[in-house]
């Protein structure tokens, strides 16, 4: 008679609630692996710039979110100013900085070299 429209049968009240918490499992599944897999380590990646950002001080070499490198003149509370060249200096917000420029920064290896080239001249001047 209708030919769209199937019957529908009513299921006992016993089978409905127990088969109910079957069917929120695969969404609990997916909620625990979305958190693992992208909550998670962005909340982790946050911390870690907010830190990083805390931490910035006066002659860091950084790099900001337009890639804009330059080197830190004056650190505010909100804000601070990027030497980029010669006498040409910026202001931005704290949180603009991307992250700390690797390659123009001082290695630990460099920093060991140094203080042993330090070492060496003021010896050789306690000698003379």
């Amino acid at each position: 008679m209708f030919p769209f429209f199937s019957v529908a049968y009513a299921q006992s009240a016993e089978s409905a609630s127990g088969s109910a918490f079957f069917q929120f499992i695969p969404l609990i599944l997916i909620l625990g692996v979305f958190w693992f897999l992208i909550i998670r380590p962005q909340q982790k990646k946050q911390k870690e710039h907010q830190r990083m950002v805390d931490s910035l001080r006066k002659g860091d070499k950084v790099v900001t979110n337009g890639g804009i490198f330059g080197t830190i003149v004056k650190v505010g509370d909100d804000r601070l100013t990027l030497e980029i060249a010669s006498k040409i200096q910026i202001q931005l917000e704290r949180h603009q900085v991307s992250r700390m420029d690797k390659k123009t920064g001082v290695n630990k290896d460099d920093a060991d070299e140094e203080k042993e080239e330090i070492e060496e001249k003021k010896e050789k001047k306690s000698k003379k």
